[in-house]
């Protein structure tokens, strides 16, 4: 009987589940076993794993998370070591006779699986996830829909409160490099003024949108901030360390924002910060059904040996794209989509 892999990488995002259950049910179709490593690509490299079948993926489909776990473990981030993890990678290969594995993570996970692939282990197919939406080459990524329904839902909420105590609420969201989550969230729960690392806006424009609300007679305002929005000039971190990947971990940037402007403006300002709230919990049906729709596909790409490729998706059609074009740059919000959104600041 045959054998394929799978491991879930960075960080976890609703609809992983759904992808694992899709690819264990299409691929008993073939009459293949899976094997899932655990913990990402930690779990290839200690030989951490769980075998995978009907009864153990019965009932993950509404659960967030993933059950096989994930990590930022990187194989190549120590330059010395990473040949040894390159040998590594393939015994566990040899030892479980892998007819392929299925990568799912992002643009740190899938780069790795690129570089894998150049490095002689060609059969491997990649699921892109990402909760930012800011992967290049497919339209979506589950996990995205269900944290800015979340997110549209936490701005519904505090504009009641803003308006009751003529308050301005800042809520910072999630997105490193891209500010989709804000963005989409922010139109559609009405933001007041949304920021976004690809757009900046000195604190004094942000005053003067607010000053005009006031002109006017509205005496409250939602801001909607990414977590990588650059304030006066630089990024705004939790700790100089990095993760596996060269990454800072953000955050803060709404606390400070809000402290700023209540020193400007005069209103009082609060903050709120979503942070994990985006990634947990039960997935909606969009992300559940892009995410079954990109674990039978994976599987379809190992049938027919299509290695060296990621899912993707395209208006409505699932399509293959090469790794080293899904990860040779982020997707970003583009100039029209925030001149949309801009057109209701204020």
């Amino acid at each position: 009987m045959e054998t394929i892999g799978i491991l879930t990488g960075g960080g976890d995002c609703p609809g992983l589940n759904p992808v694992i259950r899709a690819v264990v049910r299409r691929a008993e179709r073939e009459s293949w076993r899976v094997v899932g490593f655990r913990y990402g690509w930690k779990g290839i490299l200690e030989n951490d794993y769980r075998m995978l079948d009907r009864n153990s993926v019965s009932g993950i489909l509404p659960k967030g998370g993933t059950i096989l776990g994930t990590s930022r473990t990187n194989p190549y981030k120590d330059k010395a070591l990473a040949a040894a993890n390159i040998e590594k990678v393939k015994k566990v290969f040899g030892e479980h006779n892998l007819k392929a594995l299925i990568a799912v993570g992002g643009e740190d996970t899938l780069g790795v699986a690129f570089k894998l692939h150049k490095d002689g282990i060609k059969n491997i197919v990649g699921v892109p996830k990402t909760i930012d939406n800011d992967l290049s080459c497919t339209d979506y990524t589950f996990g995205f829909d269900t944290a800015i329904n979340i997110a549209t839902e936490a701005l519904d909420r505090l504009h009641t409160t803003a308006e009751s105590h003529d308050r301005i609420m800042v809520v910072e969201l999630m997105g490193r490099h891209a500010g989709w989550i804000a963005l989409e969230a922010g139109i559609a729960g009405g933001a007041d003024v949304i920021l976004i690392p690809e757009k900046p806006m000195n604190i004094e424009d942000i005053c003067a949108i607010i000053k005009r609300r006031t002109a006017r007679g509205r005496t409250f305002s939602i801001i909607a901030v990414s977590e990588g929005f650059q304030l006066l000039g630089e990024d705004v971190t939790q700790t100089k360390e990095l993760d596996s990947f060269g990454h800072v971990r953000l955050g803060g940037v709404g606390e400070r924002l809000a402290k700023v402007l209540e020193q400007k403006t005069g209103f009082e300002t609060r903050c709120t910060v979503l942070g994990h709230l985006q990634r947990g919990g039960t997935p909606t049906a969009f992300d559940r059904v892009l995410g079954t729709r990109f674990g039978v596909s994976a599987v379809e790409y190992v049938k027919e040996g299509k290695f060296g490729y990621m899912v993707s998706l395209r208006g409505n059609d699932i399509v293959p794209v090469k790794l080293e074009d899904a990860v040779k740059e982020l997707k970003r919000v583009p100039d029209w989509f925030y001149d949309l959104a801009k057109v209701f600041f204020g």
